[in-house]
């Protein structure tokens, strides 16, 4: 059965904690894309004007600074928000990573579906729950060295997740974090993306 926003969340969003704010808002489809899935629907999240600014600012949370503040940069604007750059796996995840970049003043990396990118690039074959795709990252999209905070929606197998690292390793990135909105424990995708910290909003 599906669930839909809680009545007096909206409007209300400071005074919950994050996770209890997702969850309330969130819809759980059962069986899609197939049977035996159940998809944890962000999309009203996203329509929420105040959850979703606690969520970005929650996402960026892993640096250890206020987003807002880093934003803003310091006086004599050497703020550092943790990390240079931002990467998002597509396609919720380019949402998400996106908000974030501008809300720390960083740049930000889109990592793609197959077939997307027009330059020279690398790939990563992985399986997910309930299917297999391909990932790809332009070759030029990250320095040897540079700081990466990896934002995305969910992770379940940390099938995408692991395959996303991967990909940002090969070019030289240093993943500083993963950084999520939902977890779904029971699939273990934690320790497969293991040792890199992994930054949750709601474990389910």
């Amino acid at each position: 059965m599906s669930t839909g926003p809680a009545a007096g969340v909206r409007g209300a969003g400071t005074q919950v904690p994050i996770d209890e704010l997702i969850a309330s808002i969130a819809v759980s489809i059962p069986d899609f894309p197939e049977p035996g899935v159940l998809f944890r629907d962000l999309t009203p999240v996203f329509g929420d004007a105040e959850a979703f600014r606690r969520v970005v600012d929650a996402l960026a949370e892993p640096a250890g600074v206020d987003p807002r503040a880093a934003a803003l940069g310091s006086a004599d604007g050497t703020s550092d928000p943790g990390f240079d750059v931002v990467a998002g796996v597509e396609a919720r995840g380019f949402l998400l990573a996106a908000a974030v970049a501008v809300r720390t003043g960083t740049g930000v990396v889109p990592i793609r579906k197959a077939g997307k990118l027009p330059r020279e690039r690398v790939s990563a074959d992985y399986a997910l729950e309930y299917g297999t795709a391909t990932l790809e990252l332009h070759t030029d999209s990250i320095r040897p060295g540079q700081r990466v905070l990896l934002v995305d929606d969910v992770l379940a197998t940390g099938g995408t997740l692991g395959a996303a690292v991967g990909l940002l390793e090969q070019l030289g990135g240093v993943v500083t974090a993963v950084s999520v909105v939902i977890e779904l424990s029971a699939l273990g995708g934690r320790q497969r993306i293991a040792p890199h910290p992994v930054h949750t909003l709601w474990t389910t």
